[in-house]
């Protein structure tokens, strides 16, 4: 459909022409999903359907930057508590507090943290207690 709609002929026209000559050409047989209901006919109405599904087929995930950093502390504390060194776990406390600190300084947009620093000698403890 590269040409231009020609003067005086209602697009209306125009379109069901191009729909129709397409349809006599063969340009819509053997369609992906021919015959198949759609899949979100019954669903209620989503202005973001599009963004959405989009991000499910290309397997892309969002959370607010407050939800993605209360979830790397909670991988980091267990990360601590099952590393191969004292030292080990120290840096890796030490580093999710610096990023936890930045976010109560400057809180990222999103639902509240609610996280505050860990105190490094008592995972430093817990880590002594495990090995």
């Amino acid at each position: 459909m590269t040409e231009r709609k020609p003067p005086g002929i209602t697009f209306e026209t125009w379109v069901d022409r191009q729909i129709r000559e397409a349809a006599e050409r063969g340009a819509f047989d053997d369609l992906p999903g021919a015959g198949k209901p759609l899949p979100s006919v019954d669903a209620p109405y989503d202005e973001l359907w599009w963004i959405k599904g989009k991000m499910e087929r290309e397997g892309i995930s969002y959370l607010p930057p407050t939800l993605m950093l209360r979830k790397e502390v909670e991988d980091a504390v267990v990360a601590a508590r099952e590393a191969a060194s004292e030292a080990q776990a120290r840096r890796i406390i030490t580093d999710i507090n610096e990023r936890i600190r930045a976010a109560i300084a400057r809180p990222p947009a999103g639902p509240p943290l609610n996280k505050k620093p860990y105190d490094i000698e008592e995972i430093a403890a817990e880590w002594r207690e495990r090995h």
